[in-house]
Formats: structure tokens, C-alpha cells, sequence
């Protein structure tokens, strides 16, 4: 008989790839990744992880490559941790006849342009907006929504390109970094001028039809967007847990998706939650959180709808977890990072990661690639996990050099 395998499309460091390896092997599938540079994904190497180089943005290379390895496996499931692979993991779940998104959904979804215009059509709270595609829209924009207004990419994830423009100046300077050049686009440069929501971010965590979890969430000081800390679960009323409820609902309506996983993005403003951001899929941080707050194990959960299992969202208890993201004040060399095991080593911190070694090159983007590791911890309270989440920061330190 043969053995059975999850197909992985990708498996970045950063966005839950190892976490869907540890999920295959916890079901008795053997992980496979498709990459077009498995060097990059480098716990794949470090577990000896079976990794095959090919060309990910070719679906034609995906489908004879899988093709291959069904004369030694039988393929249970294909999926993918990143939201750019998310679509072709559609059509090739498709092509082989396997439980998966539907990619129009996926593609329309992440075309934020696309998204807001469909969730508008539909009534959902969001932001005002308009489209440009060079710097006289982008001004005439600006001036017609008012002044601070987002700029971003329409396509683009973990906040590249994105910025809070908060006077003329800085709106030309962030319009000449995304046209002239210094941005590199994945598809036509097109630029989302988006009205400032102001108030608590929140993030809602949906399987499905079902809302599992709402965690909040606080930014490094602007213009950019990077996480300073994650808590779940959100500190919510009953009733506003049920209003975030059901614009996630509303959002899935709207987009026609409901099929796995979506992260949705709020700001609480005085209208309620406003929708930010539909991702037609898992969050990057909000797995391991979600999992040690109440026991719910998304990503194992996803594997299981991949392959065709029956999934199951109970939840097993009630704490709260937080993660804290470390980000350097300049860029230079890496000179030393220091504390780590120390921080590991304190009671009630769950996983402590450095994603740099001393000697490393740290040039700031203003996206999720600038933090250079997290802290996580938990417990049965909110006080005690933000205790041992400052104890456990305080004990890193780092030194970079200009």
C-alpha cells in the first residue's frame, strides 16, 4: 500500500510552514513541500523533511510534479501556508479531484481592490477607498477621502508597501517609493487609497462558517503597520463578540468563501467593527495563540478538511496567550542578540524564536519581515500572561551597528 502524503505548495519559515509539517506527521501523513528554492525554507532541511525544487508559479510544472509523486504515494491532501500559493492549491486540488478552495474566490478575495468593491456591494462596513495607478490619482484620492489615508499595494500580504500618510509630504514620499521603482510589485502596480479607521485592531479567526477566535491586537508606532504584541482572546462583551461574528459572516457571504480557514481584520471605530483586511486564509501568528488560549489546533484542523477528515473545534480550556514581537530601532549589522534561553526558560513562556544570527544584515521595510523574533507566553490570566511576556522581553537584548 502506499504511503499517504500531504502536498505542501511552499512552507515559509515565518507563516505556520513548519506548523502544517508537525500537523501532517500528527495525522500519519508523510509532508512533502513544493518549492522553487527549498534552501529558503530551512526547517525542512534541519528534519529532513522530503523537499523537491520546482517551479511553484507554474501550474503545469505543480500538476506533472504531482503527477510523479503519485507513482509512489497516494496525494491525500494539497494545501499551501502562503496566501500567494493559495489559488493554485485551488485549481490543483481541482485537477486531481481533492477537497480545497475555490481559487476565483481566493484570487478575487486578494485582490483587495476587488475585495473592497464586492464587500461594499454587500453592505459590509469598510473603509472609503479608491483605486489609482500613478501619483495624480494617488493626490486626487488623498484629497477627496481626506487626510491620514492609507496607501497599499492592491496585492500584497504581512503589510508590504503599506503606510499611514499623514501630510502631503509624506503621501509623495510613499507614492515615489511604490512607483519609482524601490517597491517590488507582484503583479500591476495599482495602489489602494484607503480612509484612516481608527481604533482597536481585532482579528477574527474563522473555519468554515464558524468563528473560533477573536484576538487584538496593538502596532509599533506608525507610519507602518508591524505587530508589537497579539492576545487572544480579545477582551470582548458578549455583545461585541457577536457583531464581530456576524460581519465575518457577512464577509464570507460577500466573497463567497466559507470553504477552511479566513482571517478577518477589524478597527473598532465609533461605526463598530469596520472591515480591514478578508485573508482567504490561516493568520500567520494566530495558530500557536489560538491553540494555547483554548486548545484549538487550527492548523491540525485545516490538514483534516484537506484530506478529507472530519474536523473538530471544541474547545478544551480558557487562557490567555500573547506574543510579543521584537523590532530593531535601526538597520545595520547584527552585531550580538543575547538572553534568549534565559527568556525560554521562564515560567509560562511557551516558545521563544530568533529569526537572526549575529552578523546579520537588518535593513527595516516597514513590514512583518523587520521583526527579528517573538515571545510567547500564557496563562490562566490576562494580568499574569502580560507579566511573564515583559519578564521574558526584558531579558533579550540586542546591539546593532549603523
Amino acid at each position: 500500500m502506499k504511503r499517504r502524503a500531504l502536498v505542501l505548495v511552499e512552507g515559509p519559515t515565518r507563516v505556520n510552514g513548519p506548523q502544517f509539517v508537525e500537523g501532517a506527521q500528527r495525522l500519519g501523513l508523510h509532508p512533502i513541500t513544493l518549492a522553487a528554492d527549498p534552501a529558503q525554507c530551512d526547517y525542512l532541511a534541519a528534519e529532513s523533511i522530503e523537499a523537491i525544487r520546482v517551479d511553484t508559479s507554474n501550474l503545469d510544472a505543480l500538476i506533472h510534479e504531482c503527477f510523479r509523486l503519485r507513482e509512489n504515494y497516494d496525494i491525500a491532501g494539497i494545501t499551501s501556508a502562503w496566501e500567494p500559493f493559495y489559488a493554485t492549491v485551488g485549481e490543483l486540488c481541482r485537477y486531481f479531484d481533492l477537497p480545497g478552495p475555490n481559487p476565483a474566490s481566493v484570487e478575487q478575495c486578494c485582490d483587495k481592490f476587488t475585495q473592497r468593491q464586492l464587500l461594499a456591494e454587500a453592505g459590509v462596513p469598510i473603509p472609503a477607498y479608491r483605486l489609482a495607478a500613478n501619483a495624480t490619482d494617488v493626490k486626487n484620492s488623498a484629497a477627496e477621502i481626506g487626510l491620514p489615508v492609507i496607501l497599499k499595494p492592491v496585492v500584497g500580504i504581512g503589510s508590504s508597501g503599506v503606510r499611514l500618510c499623514r501630510t502631503v509630504d509624506e503621501l509623495a514620499e510613499h507614492t515615489s517609493y511604490l512607483l519609482d521603482g524601490k517597491y517590488i510589485w507582484r503583479s500591476s502596480p495599482r495602489i489602494l487609497v484607503e480612509e484612516f479607521a481608527q481604533g482597536p485592531y481585532y482579528g477574527a479567526n474563522m473555519m468554515g462558517n464558524e468563528l473560533v477566535a477573536v484576538g487584538v491586537a496593538d502596532f509599533w508606532p506608525p507610519p507602518h503597520f508591524v505587530f508589537r504584541e497579539y492576545t487572544h482572546p480579545a477582551p470582548l462583551t458578549d455583545d461585541e463578540y457577536k457583531r464581530i461574528a456576524d460581519v465575518s459572516l457577512s464577509c464570507l457571504r460577500a466573497l463567497d468563501l466559507g470553504w477552511g480557514p479566513t482571517n478577518i481584520e477589524f478597527r473598532w471605530t465609533t461605526r463598530g467593527p469596520v472591515v480591514i483586511e478578508v485573508n482567504p486564509r490561516l493568520s500567520g501568528g494566530d495558530p500557536k495563540l489560538i491553540q494555547l488560549a483554548c486548545g484549538v489546533d487550527l492548523v491540525t484542523e485545516h490538514i483534516k478538511l484537506v484530506v478529507g477528515k472530519e474536523w473538530d473545534l471544541r474547545r478544551r480550556h480558557s487562557h490567555t496567550a500573547a506574543a510579543r514581537f521584537l523590532l530593531p530601532d535601526r538597520d545595520g549589522i547584527l552585531n550580538s542578540i543575547d538572553g534568549a534561553s534565559q527568556a525560554a526558560a521562564v515560567p509560562g513562556v511557551a516558545e521563544v524564536k530568533l529569526h537572526v544570527e549575529p552578523k546579520a544584515s537588518i535593513v527595516r521595510k516597514g513590514d512583518y519581515l523587520d521583526t527579528i523574533g517573538y515571545v510567547i507566553a500564557s496563562s490562566p490570566s490576562p494580568t499574569q500572561t502580560a507579566a511573564i511576556l515583559q519578564r521574558a522581553v526584558d531579558l533579550i537584548s540586542w546591539s546593532i551597528t549603523s
